[in-house]
């Protein structure tokens, strides 16, 4: 990597790398091809960090023109409960950690039924009841992809490792992060007062 690509990642190389957000699957949809940098010896996906950053500022930027109240963070998986309530805590978004209910974005009746203007979500295969509900509902979609994942009807997809407890804790905070900084919430160099580790979910 060159110094002008360094210097426009959201956070230093090494801590993406030490986080694991690079770390894909042996398994690998066409879809994800292009966020795939190398394939490890032991068959391991290696997803390209430069895009993941990318992808990161792609989506907070598209984020930052909904009302806080309109946006829906979800994570059926259990390492993405406790980052996804950080993140939608710190910019005042909507979040459903654990099951989904079916039917909370299309059944009027329901007693906690929903309306964002757009969804996040931490896997699109753990997250598919709310991904085939928002679907549905023809509102955008961001989603965390890795290198294993579908990515049709994905509006804005994040290449990471959406398994890892340390992977998921970096890329929410970041989003995080970047979302304010987009609102004029936080500085332009500001930083959070939350560190990854406030943002890393317990050891099941």
């Amino acid at each position: 990597m060159t110094e002008t690509e360094a210097k426009e990642l959201l956070i230093d190389e090494d801590t993406f790398l030490t986080c694991g957000v690079h770390i894909g699957t042996k398994q690998k949809s066409k879809d994800m091809e292009p966020y795939v940098y190398k394939v490890r010896d032991d068959g391991l996906r290696i997803l390209n960090v430069n895009l993941t950053s990318e992808k990161i500022t792609e989506a907070a930027n598209f984020l930052k023109g909904y009302e806080p109240n309109e946006v829906l963070v979800v994570s059926a998986r259990q390492y993405g409960w406790k980052p996804a309530k950080k993140f939608a805590d710190a910019c005042g978004f909507v979040c459903i950690a654990g099951r989904f209910t079916p039917g909370r974005l299309t059944n009027p009746e329901m007693q906690f039924f929903i309306e964002p203007k757009i969804i996040i979500l931490t896997d699109p295969a753990a997250d598919a009841q709310a991904f085939r509900e928002a679907v549905n509902i023809n509102i955008p979609v961001v989603a965390m992809c890795d290198s294993n994942n579908l990515t049709l009807n994905v509006d804005v997809i994040v290449p990471g490792n959406n398994k890892g407890r340390r992977s998921l804790a970096l890329i929410y905070l970041l989003l995080a992060r970047e979302v304010l900084r987009g609102r004029g919430e936080i500085g332009p160099k500001d930083e959070l007062e939350d560190t990854i580790d406030d943002f890393e979910a317990p050891l099941i």
